[in-house]
């Protein structure tokens, strides 16, 4: 019989960790507690502290569309005013 692989969900992960970091338990204690190999956790653990800079940076696909909202946000700026400008010219001709 095979046995299905587990699936963890990051914010498990990042649980297990943080309480790894911790320290308050040891490795094979929380290995036990959450029902895992304890050299699942080193590997998260050490996954976690290699890319924690990551989370100070700002990445690639935010500053896109950092870039891409101030565009979209300039082009219906100058809309609105075309229209104002346009309702006022109008406004005028009926009076």
């Amino acid at each position: 019989m095979k046995q299905k692989r587990r699936k963890f969900n990051p914010e498990f992960k990042t649980k297990v960790v943080l309480e790894a970091l911790s320290e308050r338990l040891t490795l094979t204690e929380l290995a036990q507690k959450y029902e895992l190999h304890p050299n699942q956790i080193t590997l998260w653990k050490r996954e976690f502290l290699d890319r924690a800079s990551e989370v100070f940076s700002k990445s690639d696909k935010a500053q896109k569309a950092e870039q891409d909202s101030k565009q979209e946000t300039e082009e219906l700026y100058k809309t609105i005013g075309q229209l104002k400008v346009e309702v006022d010219w109008l406004k005028k001709k009926l009076q």
